[in-house]
């Protein structure tokens, strides 16, 4: 059973790095597998948790990119994925497998932000298809490793989820493309996709949570303009940080990394986490995003799970 969706008092906060999150944890002897590992805020939780002793496993769309991003940092090893690809997906799950060993943290943090109008597979949001069906692909897939390691799984979800629930009517957005509704409907559906898989995986000893880290300028504003981003008040007319809100990508990093390792977590999931902490359901704290409840009903979620399995054809608890 998941805990309540209220703060646990973590001792930390939004502007806490990875890196003071882990100090003094060792995790010498865990793997994680981290996707999006190799840029922005996932290159700094890869960096983070190979720092405490982890052996972190980067799959990426661009793998001699990933290796050469993540030169100098010692545990890491790179593999092919492409998340809209579900065959690609399949293709690294069986690699891993392959090598017998157990997951002890999954981090789903690869993902695409407001693109042009695309889709992947049969026809699939694109958005939904990377940033959802990817990873649930993925999940499943690996399920045999995480439930060897008894793994926490983090997925990275964003405050773009309170602007749009599933979808149901049309979830590929056939009538009216909006990249920042399709955007936020894929972010529900990360969070969605913690819901019902900690409810499925709890008594495998697998938990799991979602997350939103916080505002941050990293290579996922690719499909913005700067005229976007000025006016939005995030950046100045020189290309400079104008929002005080925003985090380092270090400060980013944080909240999934804590997800992942915090003994405050140990025996509870399913919740939606922010600024290190469990995050309160949005409209109760002026300080905070919060989460809405479209994000983490039960109901919706094991409806998705249901829906995403029909898509894609993977369930592992089918």
């Amino acid at each position: 059973m998941g805990t309540p969706q209220q703060r646990i008092g973590s001792g930390f906060g939004g502007r806490s790095t990875a890196r003071e999150v882990l100090e003094g944890v060792d995790l010498t002897g865990r793997l994680a597998v981290v996707t999006g590992g190799y840029s922005g805020i996932g290159l700094e939780t890869t960096r983070a948790l190979a720092g405490a002793g982890a052996r972190v496993v980067v799959p990426a769309r661009r793998p001699e990119a990933a290796a050469e991003a993540m030169e100098g940092i010692e545990g890491v090893e790179v593999d092919g994925l492409d998340l809209s690809d579900q065959d690609d997906v399949r293709g690294f799950a069986a690699r891993f497998l392959k090598t017998g060993r157990a997951i002890d943290v999954l981090v789903n943090g690869a993902g695409v932000m407001a693109c042009p109008r695309a889709t992947a597979g049969p026809g699939w949001e694109y958005q939904f298809a990377t940033n959802h069906l990817g990873h649930f692909t993925l999940v499943n897939r690996l399920w045999p490793a995480l439930a060897d390691g008894g793994a926490r799984v983090v997925s990275v979800s964003s405050a773009g989820h309170q602007a749009s629930p599933i979808r149901w009517e049309d979830p590929w957005f056939d009538r009216d493309y909006d990249r920042w509704l399709a955007y936020g409907q894929s972010k529900t559906a990360n969070a969605l996709l913690a819901v019902h898989l900690d409810r499925l995986g709890a008594a495998f000893g697998v938990r799991a949570f979602s997350l939103h880290p916080g505002a941050i300028l990293t290579p996922l504003q690719r499909h913005m303009t700067r005229e976007e981003m000025v006016d939005r008040g995030w950046i100045d007319e020189n290309g400079a940080l104008a929002d005080p809100a925003f985090k380092t990508p270090e400060q980013g990093a944080a909240t999934q990394v804590w997800a992942a390792t915090s003994p405050k977590l140990d025996g509870v999931g399913g919740v939606y986490c922010e600024d290190c902490d469990v995050a309160v359901p949005a409209g109760t704290d002026p300080d905070r995003a919060g989460v809405r409840d479209h994000a983490v009903d039960p109901v919706q979620a094991e409806r998705l799970w249901a829906f995403s399995a029909e898509l894609t054809g993977e369930d592992a608890f089918a």
